[in-house]
């Protein structure tokens, strides 16, 4: 009856710490995506990320969102993450080098080209 009653509160514990999780909902202009790979780039360039859950970029609406915790991440860091990909992230310029990096559909104009 004792190692029953100390899994209950083992259980409750872990369930109230699990609660108070800090998450809350992110959406980042995201305007120079153009395609897929550019959609493939961010998501798994920002799950990378310490407190940043379920990265998704919406070619249609060119915007990136997620869950993150301000607990471990700001959204300054976010945006720059996206920007140090070689995309601009809100009024964050993307960087030039890992622009110049980027495959020719990735780069505005660049599907035109293909």
């Amino acid at each position: 009856m004792k190692v029953n009653l100390n899994i209950v509160r083992l259980t409750l514990i872990l369930f109230f710490i699990g609660c108070n999780s800090n998450k809350e909902d992110l959406s980042i202009n995201t305007p120079s995506i153009q395609c897929g790979m550019c959609q493939k780039t961010i998501e798994m360039g920002l799950s990378k990320l310490a407190g940043v859950t379920n990265p998704k970029v919406d070619l249609k609406t060119k915007t990136t969102s997620m869950s993150y915790n301000p607990d471990k991440i700001n959204i300054n860091s976010i945006e720059q993450k996206i920007s140090d990909l070689g995309y601009q992230a809100n009024q964050v310029k993307a960087n030039e080098a890992a622009y110049a990096d980027l495959p020719a559909c990735c780069k505005i104009g660049g599907m035109d080209k293909m």
